[in-house]
C-alpha cells in the first residue's frame, strides 16, 4: 500500500491557486457551491484550510475520522479500498474542481477508503466544525449536499455492476467511460482523456495483468475505437462503444 507524508513548505500552491485567489477559485469550481451568492462564497472562503501532498502521499486512511470536505484545487486523488487478498479497488478519481466528503459535513463518519494523491496535489478542505455554523444560517445548501451525494451513490451503483461482471472488457469499458466523464476534453478528432492512473492501476480495476490491459488498449486502437497518444493520454474516437 502506498504511504507518505504531507508536503513541506518547499511546495507552493500554483499561481492560479489559493495564494493569489484567496480560495475563491477552488470554491467556485465546486458544483455544491455553484448557486451561492457572493456573500455566501466569501463566507465559505473563510472556512477553507490548505493542504499540499506529493504523489503517493496518503491524504486519509481507512478508518480515519471523515470530518471535512475535500476540494481538489490542482492535482488528482484516488479513493481506494482493498479486499482480503490485498487487491486494490478504485472507487473514485478526483481531478481539478472535484470534491469529496459532502455527507461528512452533515454527520460524523469514518472513512471507508484510503484517499491517495496520484500526483503532486493542492487540496482545499473545509472542516465540519467550521461548516456547522454556515449550515445553520444557510439551510438551503443541505439540498446541494444531498444532490452531490446522490450523484456519487449513482456512480458507485454503476461501479458495483461493473465489478459484478466477470467480463474484463465490460470493466474496461466502464473505466474508460468514467475517465471520459471526469477528464474528457473534446477536440475535432474525438475526446482526449488524461490518464492519472498507471497501467497497473487500470489492470487492478479491470482484474487483469498489466500486459493484458496494454494488449486490450492496443486492440481497441487497431479497431479504430481509440488512439493511444502516449502513456498519459488516449483519444476516444468511438465514444458510443464505451456506453454501458
Amino acid at each position: 500500500m502506498i504511504g507518505g507524508n504531507i508536503v513541506k513548505e518547499t511546495l507552493k500552491f500554483p499561481a492560479e491557486g489559493c495564494i493569489t485567489c484567496g480560495h475563491k477559485m477552488c470554491t467556485k469550481k465546486v458544483s455544491l457551491f455553484s448557486n451561492l451568492d457572493d456573500h455566501q462564497i466569501e463566507t465559505i472562503t473563510g472556512l477553507i484550510e490548505r493542504k499540499q501532498y506529493k504523489k503517493g502521499d496518503i491524504v486519509m486512511h481507512t478508518g480515519d475520522d471523515f470530518n471535512r470536505l475535500y476540494i481538489v484545487n490542482h492535482g488528482s486523488l484516488k479513493a481506494t479500498t482493498y479486499n482480503e487478498d490485498g487487491k486494490e479497488q478504485i472507487l473514485y478519481i478526483l481531478n481539478d474542481g472535484d470534491s469529496l466528503g459532502e455527507l461528512s459535513l452533515l454527520k460524523k463518519v469514518t472513512s471507508p477508503y484510503d484517499l491517495i494523491a496520484l500526483k503532486d496535489s493542492y487540496i482545499c478542505t473545509i472542516p465540519k466544525q467550521r461548516f456547522d455554523a454556515f449550515i445553520k444560517e444557510n439551510v438551503e445548501i443541505v439540498f446541494g449536499i444531498l444532490e452531490s451525494a446522490h450523484e456519487k451513490i449513482i456512480s458507485l451503483e454503476k461501479l458495483v455492476g461493473a465489478i459484478a461482471s466477470n467480463d474484463a472488457d465490460t470493466r474496461l469499458r466502464f473505466l474508460i467511460q468514467r475517465l471520459i466523464q471526469e477528464t474528457g476534453q473534446k477536440n475535432p478528432e474525438g475526446i482526449v482523456i488524461n490518464l492519472q492512473l498507471t497501467r497497473e492501476d487500470m489492470a487492478n480495476f479491470v482484474g487483469v495483468t498489466r500486459e493484458t490491459i496494454s494488449r486490450k488498449l492496443s486492440n481497441l486502437s487497431a479497431k479504430g475505437v481509440l488512439k493511444i497518444l502516449d502513456n498519459k493520454q488516449l483519444l476516444i474516437i468511438e465514444q458510443a462503444y464505451f456506453e454501458l
